[in-house]
């Protein structure tokens, strides 16, 4: 009896001392989507269950999905989360049970130029107290991240925020898996001042952009900005070492760069790596790495791909997870410069380095659009990604819409700030520019004052070439701002060119190309929307002949009426209504009355100005003229009515 107790007495021991297994092996950070100053500015469509299939497809088991979560509450006391976010959210995570993939919900609230505030407990805990009571029913292949890469906070003040952070989510979710990092930006050299967390369902992470003047050179958030140093190489080479930038000069760059012989070796990688696999050996932890990449930009794509695999191979070889940081982005899976296509863009060579299935791969042809397309209609439409830059609030998914749930909301922007909306890929608008396509939105704002600029934007193919701007201006002669719908319909033909800003003013030189556009902006150009606020909806390109709203209703609210009285001497009253639908109004167009003698010579002309949707009556003095037929015919745009009246003297 006693050797059996000793038996498994051994068992046990032996097995307290086998390294835990995390649940899931690799994959990628989905960056840029829910990074948001809030779910109001979450471009929701850049992915869909598609990508997250597209993910898998790679061999990838997991997705880190960063989350600026802060901002996608409704703030103190409670943290609450917006229902817009939870809205969003639940749906990803719909898919990622329906394809059995893994998903990190990273709260990746984050300024790497801010540190980590001491008192931010108060916001994390109630924060994961309200996530973890929303998705604590949902599948264990969830996790919780607690807080991307606290830095300038000390490891005991970061880990003591950390246990209650800890203690506050099993309250309310015992089951979900935590992951838990350590202060100096998540770095592997702080995981050895963690302490030993009672809590067994945890993974630690650390982050690992080592040597960081290879990873990170043309990075612009470093301090300094590191944007001037590229061409280092990897692993170091003496002959292919690029000269020290002179701003980098007399900072701590220099020292690194002249220490890089030492720094910049496949050796000391793996010695770094080596400190996070003695904390997961020691501890017996399940550990991974949450964070590792190279910045595109100014870095060498052989020694790029090299470094990768470097790492790639050592983190499995000791049995550590990953997710590289990005799929697309500065540090992505896709070609330089690419449109990030996955059956097109895909960097084959790195796909192989970090060991992922490699998709087939075609040469993407850009072909002429010859249909219509939208570009939002309560989300941003598929192919389009968001890419705005604003001072002001700007919500994608305001309730104040004309069709639909949704319509975008710009208020109190800067002058130049921009809603983007960013042709992935490029677009080739040449047969629908020659085939009198138009561009038609709903707009509404309640100062007549109101002007902007709406453009397209073409691509810039080289150095010698500059993102043209072809352009129109919305004012009062377009809309009229009275705090009411109205329909805008401009045909692409009558868009001007208004030059290119690239680092420096360039005028117009007749170089747009409608073949090469990447961009629709709204633009706060002449500085006139700051304490204003409009609405904008339903935004399409589109053949007016087959789908043009506003000529659909011009067609069955115009009307020129009979004039009174008829037969009429010496003057009689002409009545036309031009078009409105309740409180939805078309945008003023040019308008002309004329009245014609029998022979078709212009005999008066009533009317030519700019006139707003309302019924109007004009006076026709004939006094001068003789008996006979005469004709008015009123032009509104494009739509005209003809009628004919009889002088009796």
């Amino acid at each position: 009896m006693k050797k059996a107790y000793r038996i498994l007495f051994i068992i046990i021991f032996f097995s307290s001392l086998v390294a835990q297994e995390n649940p899931f092996n690799k994959g990628v950070n989905l960056t840029g989507w829910f990074q948001a100053n809030s779910p109001t500015e979450i471009h929701f469509t850049k992915y869909t269950k598609q990508d997250f299939e597209n993910i898998k497809s790679l061999g990838a088991d997991v997705i880190r999905l960063p989350i600026n979560l802060h901002s996608m509450t409704l703030g103190s006391p409670g943290y609450e989360l917006h229902p817009l976010f939870t809205r969003f959210l639940d749906d990803v995570i719909d898919w990622v049970e329906e394809l059995e993939l893994n998903l990190i919900l990273d709260n990746h609230t984050f300024d790497p130029a801010t540190s980590t505030d001491p008192n931010i407990g108060d916001i994390l805990i109630p924060v994961w107290e309200s996530m973890a009571e929303h998705f604590k029913e949902r599948s264990t292949n969830i996790y919780y991240e607690i807080l991307n890469e606290p830095h300038g906070i000390g490891d005991a003040e970061w880990n003591a925020i950390q246990q209650n952070v800890i203690d506050a989510i099993r309250a309310i979710d015992s089951v979900h898996t935590i992951i838990v990092g350590p202060a100096g930006w998540n770095s592997y050299n702080n995981l050895k001042y963690m302490p030993e967390y009672e809590d067994d369902n945890l993974i630690y992470t650390f982050h690992f952009y080592d040597p960081f003047l290879f990873t990170h050179q043309g990075a612009s958030w470093t301090d300094p900005s590191l944007v001037s140093l590229s061409g280092m190489p990897f692993p170091y080479n003496a002959s292919n070492m690029p000269q020290l930038p002179n701003d980098l000069v007399g900072t701590w760059v220099a020292g690194a760069f002249n220490n890089y012989q030492n720094d910049g070796t496949i050796g000391k990688v793996r010695q770094l790596i080596d400190l996070a696999v003695a904390f997961k050996e020691e501890r017996n932890v399940k550990i991974f790495c949450g964070e590792f990449g190279v910045y595109i930009p100014n870095s060498n794509n052989t020694d790029r791909i090299l470094w990768y695999n470097i790492v790639r191979t050592y983190l499995e070889a000791n049995e550590i997870a990953w997710t590289s940081w990005d799929y697309h982005g500065g540090f992505g899976l896709f070609e330089k410069n690419s449109s990030g296509l996955f059956n097109h863009d895909l960097n084959v060579n790195l796909l192989g380095a970090l060991g992922f299935n490699v998709p087939p791969q075609s040469e993407f042809e850009l072909k002429p659009d010859s249909t219509g397309f939208g570009i939002y209609s309560d989300f941003i439409e598929s192919g389009i990604a968001g890419n705005s830059y604003t001072k002001g609030e700007l919500n994608f998914y305001n309730n104040n819409s004309k069709e639909g749930d949704y319509c975008i909301s710009w208020s109190n922007p800067s002058q130049y700030d921009a809603v983007r909306f960013q042709f992935t890929p490029i677009k080739d608008l040449t047969y629908l520019l020659n085939n009198n396509y138009n561009i038609g939105f709903w707009i509404k704002g309640d100062n007549p004052n109101i002007k902007f600029q709406i453009r397209f934007v073409d691509t810039k193919i080289n150095d010698e070439d500059h993102p043209w701007r072809m352009s129109y201006d919305i004012d009062t002669f377009v809309a009229l701002f009275n705090g009411q719908w109205q329909y805008v319909e401009i045909p692409l033909s009558d868009f001007y060119e208004t030059g290119s800003w690239d680092n420096a003013w360039y005028s117009p030189q007749g170089l747009f190309d409608w073949g090469n556009v990447s961009l629709f902006e709204i633009v706060d150009e002449f500085g006139n929307l700051s304490q204003n606020e409009i609405f904008i909806d339903e935004i399409n390109v589109f053949d007016p002949t087959a789908t043009g709203i506003e000529e659909e209703i011009i067609a069955k609210e115009f009307m020129l009426f009979q004039n009174y009285p008829n037969p009429f001497n010496p003057a009689t009253k002409i009545k036309f209504t031009l078009p409105s639908v309740g409180d939805e109004y078309i945008r003023p167009r040019q308008t002309q009355l004329i009245v014609y003698d029998i022979l078709g010579r212009e005999v008066q002309t009533l009317v030519n100005e700019v006139k707003a949707p309302g019924t109007y009556e004009v006076r026709f003095n004939a006094s001068q003229l003789s008996t006979g037929v005469y004709y008015y015919r009123l032009t509104y745009g494009k739509k005209y009515e003809i009628k004919q009246m009889l002088l009796i003297k």
